[in-house]
């Protein structure tokens, strides 16, 4: 029989999770609305055919004389196709206040008579965007940071478990919230703020993965041969290290989303025009009583992409436990 890799049978098993599994399609659901959003949500056609046969694609290409221009009007005639919403997520319309969800606006429109759904799909990309950046950024440098402390140990593991130890100390939100207020809020702060606030606890992992393997005898082999210390830690520890940083990446994407939102509910976060779920989810607190769909539709976003980042995270922990992992042996 072929035998099957350490990541086939881990796969083997979070594919067997259906929660784990619907957690996934969703957020691959989400990313790729947020990679096609200009094709589904926007004030030009696809395609533009005057009544003098001239073919335009204005959606593709900046046509000088129609810059500006709103092709949806009647006094455009020919023919015309727009993406399913045919609106941006910026475009003001003071005619169209407030307007519940029905046929010309699915999600409805907000104060300033902006298509909800339009706003909605663009703010798909900052949240996954701000989550994926963030958790790379504090990834990393957790990986680097517990790296050298669990591989040389010492006084070296001695100096950072105490840095560690007094980065953990400091209330996390209330850091990112003086560091924003210094800095000015903005989608980059957002992203870097949380990124140098959140490696700690990756930090730790790796710290605690690398003094298990520094001493098993693969890891003293290298050494034997005259294996440089950069190349052990890179080819052979890290690997072995990276199962529960995959965990708490998973959660950690989750819980970065759920921060951004936050920031922009408080008005720190990202900055108009520029949509994001939380943002949305703060204009709605003026008309809560006239306008339930400025509430229930960002803040279901946002609960459905936090459920289904920690619904992989669980199903991702399960897989890789080797007490919970349903391997044959034959």
């Amino acid at each position: 029989m072929r035998s099957q890799s350490y990541w086939g049978e881990v796969w083997k098993e979070f594919s067997r999770n259906r929660l784990a599994m619907a957690g996934l399609v969703v957020i691959a659901l989400l990313a790729l609305l947020a990679l096609v959003a200009p094709l589904i949500a926007h004030n030009k056609p696809y395609i533009y055919i005057d009544t003098q046969g001239s073919v335009y694609f204005p959606l593709f290409r900046d046509y000088a004389h129609l810059r500006g221009l709103d092709l949806r009007s009647e006094e455009f005639r020919g023919f015309k196709l727009f993406p399913p919403i045919p609106y941006s997520y910026s475009e003001y319309n003071l005619e169209e206040i407030l307007i519940p969800p029905g046929s010309r606006h699915i999600m409805g429109t907000d104060e300033k008579g902006r298509d909800l759904a339009a706003r909605m799909i663009y703010g798909t990309r900052i949240s996954l965007l701000v989550g994926f950046i963030a958790v790379a950024i504090y990834v990393t440098i957790g990986i680097i940071i517990g790296a050298l402390a669990g591989y040389y140990g010492g006084w070296v593991d001695l100096v950072i478990s105490r840095f560690i130890e007094m980065v953990i100390c400091f209330p996390t939100f209330f850091l990112i919230l003086t560091i924003l207020a210094l800095w000015g809020p903005s989608m980059v702060s957002v992203m870097v703020v949380i990124g140098i606030t959140g490696w700690p606890g990756v930090a730790r992992i790796v710290r605690g993965e690398f003094f298990k393997l520094r001493e098993m005898d693969f890891i003293t082999a290298s050494r034997a041969i005259g294996a440089r210390d950069w190349r052990i830690i890179i080819r052979h520890m890290l690997p072995n290290a990276l199962a529960p940083v995959l965990v708490t990446a998973s959660f950690g994407v989750a819980s970065t989303i759920l921060i951004e939102s936050s920031l922009s509910f408080l008005g720190l976060g990202v900055q108009p025009p520029t949509p994001s779920w939380g943002q949305i989810l703060s204009n709605s607190n003026q008309f809560l009583d006239i306008a339930w769909w400025m509430t229930i539709i960002p803040g279901f976003a946002i609960f459905l992409t936090i459920t289904s980042y920690n619904l992989i995270g669980e199903g991702i922990q399960e897989a890789i436990d080797p007490k919970k992992r349903k391997i044959a042996v034959k």
